[in-house]
């Protein structure tokens, strides 16, 4: 099956305004205008590589990662100790980027790295505070591959709004076997035309995509 998520590539860019350079005049406005948002409010932001973390600190994100489910009426499918676990397996490659203010937790993004790429994967907040998401899960992974020399970041599926914050579509795939043959032809001949669309939308979003032309 073919569909597409939306990743940032990383061109070289020697800091985030390098990046912000290639936008047009009103698009990187509003990206500055949300940062900006977020240090007025007083908030900071911290990275944390896993092997930094305690059980106080995983008492602490937990409940903020398990909102993000609560919110849509749904039980969180991990728990404290798997995070734990993964940090202690992996310190390195799993990161959380803590948003704080006067100590507070306010939001948190947990995610993995390896020598290549960022993949943001789960986000939680104690409630809404403006811009912060944007900040949280897209800005600071971007200005982390930035610092770090990784080439892709990838946050994670759905999304349409990461779109005008410089995140290309990307074509994915997956696979799948159903054991029943007139299923499976009835499926494939779905997918096909299913395919069909999701080139078509790639194409459509990569229109709105906030660079200027001559950036491409």
């Amino acid at each position: 099956r073919q569909d597409c998520q939306f990743h940032w590539q990383n061109r070289g860019y020697a800091d985030f305004d390098a990046f912000l350079a290639g936008f047009s005049a009103a698009k990187r406005k509003k990206v500055r205008r949300e940062r900006r948002r977020v240090t007025e409010a007083g908030i900071e932001i911290r990275w944390h590589r896993g092997g930094e973390l305690d059980a106080a600190d995983w008492r602490q994100i937990m409940p903020l990662y398990a909102s993000s489910f609560w919110r849509r009426g749904r039980e969180p499918y991990l728990r404290g100790d798997f995070f734990a676990e993964v940090a202690q397996a992996m310190p390195e490659q799993l990161l959380v980027v803590a948003a704080r203010r006067h100590r507070e937790l306010l939001g948190v993004a947990i995610c993995f790295r390896d020598q290549e790429a960022l993949y943001g994967r789960y986000w939680g907040s104690s409630g809404k505070h403006h811009s912060l998401h944007f900040e949280t899960c897209y800005y600071q992974g971007i200005d982390y591959c930035i610092r770090e020399g990784l080439q892709r970041f990838e946050p994670g599926t759905q999304g349409e709004h990461k779109i005008a914050r410089g995140f290309a579509p990307v074509a994915t795939w997956s696979l799948h076997w159903l054991s029943h043959p007139g299923f499976a032809a009835a499926v494939a001949d779905y997918l096909q035309r299913e395919r069909d669309y999701v080139l078509d939308y790639m194409d459509v979003v990569r229109e709105h995509l906030p660079y200027r032309r001559e950036h491409g």
